[in-house]
């Protein structure tokens, strides 16, 4: 392991300060406020408007520390004053609002939420809708800047932060708690920076935490220095921020900071704020911020005539961006339905990501093939996953695997024995408890540059998740191919002996149904190594479906196909040809499939998916049109299942080709159950399958 290379002292904090570029964020800010709460906003010119009135001038103050070369920056939808400090320009963020082409998302998200991918500066991190999303992530960032450092020998890396921007009320969310758990056990360098305006849209911040204080509750948190301070005073902001970010770059330790604001302004453009009294409304108003940043500078930096000529200024730069933008053409309506996933160009070439994962670092995977080793040893389902992981390990080394259990213990399954011993603890590694903190971290991870595999230990368990699942998978599209954090979520489930509600889930078809995610569910061992690996040297985020009946299963065991194999998703595999049946399968039903045709004795050809998203349409439509009947078979319950979407498409497309209804076998609608003798009586059987079978084909 590498050290971190040393850092070089930098000037006292307010030292730097350059107060007139403080002045003039805070005056755009300001005017682009105005003009579309005034204007735009009436004339529905923008759809969703948010000002930080109020919030700004701790935010032009925060940027002046933020000049890491690969500083990262966690956004929520009122951070647009920091985003103009950072290098936002007035034209891209109307543009943004005001929903034309040429913006942060193409019309495709809100308007205040904000992207900028850099890698030379402060980067910010694609922003989400919810509360509260931006943590996990953050720490990823962070995490990965101590890669980097020590295990890349990236100098820049090592005098970096990451920075994540909030509000009170998202200091009660699981993703933040999710976040200062790992921040704090893993001491790393990033600050937790909360504004506090006291309210969460209406609901006051007492409800949010005990007494309405975070920062006087995190006092005792172990590995955590608490800074907490007036964001009103711009002079003590100014001295908190400077030496909250200067302890996280230089001691490289975690510091949360909180200032309090006044939000001068409702949540958002709709809000009449008829919550709040006149009198407290008037208290705010006379704790602006911009009122004390004038005191402070007029006349002891810059006279009352150059202040006025800043607003003008400000006021006239809002115009003329206005001006240009409005020359913009709308979004492309044909433009919609593109980069839910990697695209490649019309000639071929990958229109790559500016920002995230390890291409648009300029690292390119090895070549594979899709030709197998015919001489490979026999090994299980479990081995094989383990040995592709420690071969990619090997030869990639921005390839890191974590989750719980998954060090010393080698995993629940124990497809990572051993690798943490060879790896070491930073490419191999146990987490917190947290699904959320294990999916947002490799989020941010991934941003970063890094190829983060996540494990969670049974797919019931990526439930809490569910957040950070859909943000990662929504972010090419909702970006415009700006940002993506390719990964592979490792899940094991589906039955295994018994079952039960929690450990045995399968429910594969929500994450086909999930926007951006690749699904992969292979039955035997052979599928898994080449899918895998594909998996990890491709560019998307990815689900790994490892299904437990299978991991040590008889069936499933094949030759390893070698360390270069690799099976394209999409392509699903004809285990048996045949003229009287098409059966279409997946996961661990393919075995059971298999020998009902046996027991059946038809003459029925039998086609393995291997992957649900995307999958192998034109195979299945091919042998069905050849045998004019089909049965799908597979674990999942059979309402809304994945076979009922492949059904409608053979009953759209192949309707005249059938001679018989299309089948579907598989669970009915009720949880996996506990005893062996329930399972049985909900899992689809060889006998019901083979039954099935002889009863389509007698049609």
């Amino acid at each position: 392991m590498n050290a971190i290379p040393s850092i070089v002292s930098r000037p006292a904090p307010t030292a730097a300060i350059n107060w007139r570029q403080v002045v003039t964020v805070v005056l755009r800010s300001r005017a682009l406020d105005e003009l579309e709460e005034s204007r735009l906003l009436p004339a529905r010119q923008v759809l969703y408007q948010f000002t930080a009135r109020g919030h700004d001038v701790t935010q032009a103050l925060l940027a002046q520390f933020l000049g890491g070369e690969r500083d990262g920056v966690a956004v929520y939808y009122r951070s647009r004053p920091l985003a103009l400090a950072l290098g936002l320009s007035l034209d891209d963020a109307l543009a943004s609002t005001m929903m034309r082409s040429g913006s942060m998302s193409e019309g495709r998200d809100i308007g205040v939420v904000f992207n900028l991918p850099r890698r030379d500066g402060a980067c910010v991190l694609p922003a989400c809708g919810g509360v509260g999303a931006q943590y996990t992530p953050a720490v990823g960032w962070a995490q990965a800047l101590m890669y980097r450092a020590r295990q890349l020998g990236d100098h820049a890396a090592a005098g970096s932060i990451a920075v994540v921007h909030g509000g009170e009320a998202s200091t009660a969310t699981n993703g933040f708690w999710a976040a200062l758990n790992i921040a704090t056990t893993q001491q790393l360098p990033i600050l937790f920076y909360i504004e506090d305006n006291g309210y969460g849209i209406s609901v006051h911040s007492d409800l949010q935490t005990p007494g309405g204080n975070i920062a006087a509750n995190l006092g005792a948190f172990r590995g955590l220095t608490v800074l907490d301070g007036d964001g009103a005073d711009p002079e003590q902001a100014a001295r908190l921020i400077g030496e909250a970010a200067s302890r996280v770059r230089l001691q490289r330790q975690p510091v949360f900071l909180r200032l309090t604001v006044p939000r001068l302004c409702g949540h958002s453009g709709q809000d009449t704020q008829t919550y709040k009294t006149a009198d407290e409304i008037a208290h705010e108003r006379a704790r602006d911020p911009l009122k004390a940043l004038h005191e402070l500078l007029v006349p002891r930096l810059m006279s009352a005539d150059d202040w006025l000529s800043l607003e003008a200024e400000a006021r006239a730069e809002v115009e003329a961006a206005l001006v240009r933008v409005e020359r913009r053409a709308g979004p492309d309506p044909a433009s919609a339905t593109r980069f839910a996933f990697s695209e490649s160009a019309a000639d071929g070439t990958a229109m790559l990501q500016v920002q995230g994962g390890m291409r648009a670092d300029g690292v390119a995977p090895p070549a594979g093939t899709p030709t197998p080793r015919p001489d490979g040893p026999r090994i299980n389902m479990l081995t094989a996953i383990r040995r592709t992981l420690e071969h990619e390990l090997a030869v990639n080394p921005r390839v890191v695997v974590f989750g719980e259990d998954v060090g010393r213990k080698g995993g629940v399954h124990a497809a990572t024995l051993g690798l943490q011993d060879k790896f070491g603890v930073e490419r191999v590694f146990d987490t917190s408890l947290s699904e959320e903190g294990i999916v947002g971290r490799a989020v941010g991870m991934a941003l970063a540059g890094l190829v983060p595999v996540p494990e969670i230990q049974f797919r019931k368990y990526a439930d809490p998740a569910a957040e950070q699942l859909n943000d990662c998978g929504t972010m090419r599209w909702r970006t415009a191919n700006r940002f993506a954090a390719p990964m592979v979520v490792r899940m094991p489930g589906g039955f295994f002996k018994c079952g039960d509600p929690w450990h045995s889930q399968s429910n594969e078809v929500q994450f086909v149904h999930a926007i951006g995610w690749r699904v992969a569910m292979p039955s035997n061992a052979e599928d898994a190594v080449g899918l895998l690996r594909s998996a990890l040297r491709g560019n998307d985020p990815t689900i790994f479906f490892e299904h437990r009946a299978m991991l040590d299963g008889a069936w499933a065991r094949r030759p390893y196909p070698g360390d270069h194999f690799e099976i394209p998703f999409g392509q699903a595999r004809v285990l048996r040809p045949g003229e009287r049946l098409s059966v279409v399968s997946w996961g661990a039903m393919v075995e059971r499939a298999e020998q009902a045709v046996a027991a059946a004795g038809v003459d029925a050809e039998l086609i393995d998916l291997r992957t649900l998203s995307p999958w192998d349409r034109e195979t299945v439509l091919a042998s069905v049109r050849k045998t004019r009947r089909c049965l799908i078979v597979h674990e999942d319950n059979i309402t809304a299942g994945f076979g009922a979407e492949i059904a409608a498409v053979l009953a759209k497309e192949a309707f005249f080709d059938l001679d018989a209804p299309i089948e579907r076998m598989a669970m009915p609608d009720v949880p996996s159950p506990h005893s062996p003798a329930l399972l049985d009586a909900v899992v689809p059987s060889v006998a019901r399958l083979a039954e099935a079978m002889r009863t389509l084909v007698a049609i």
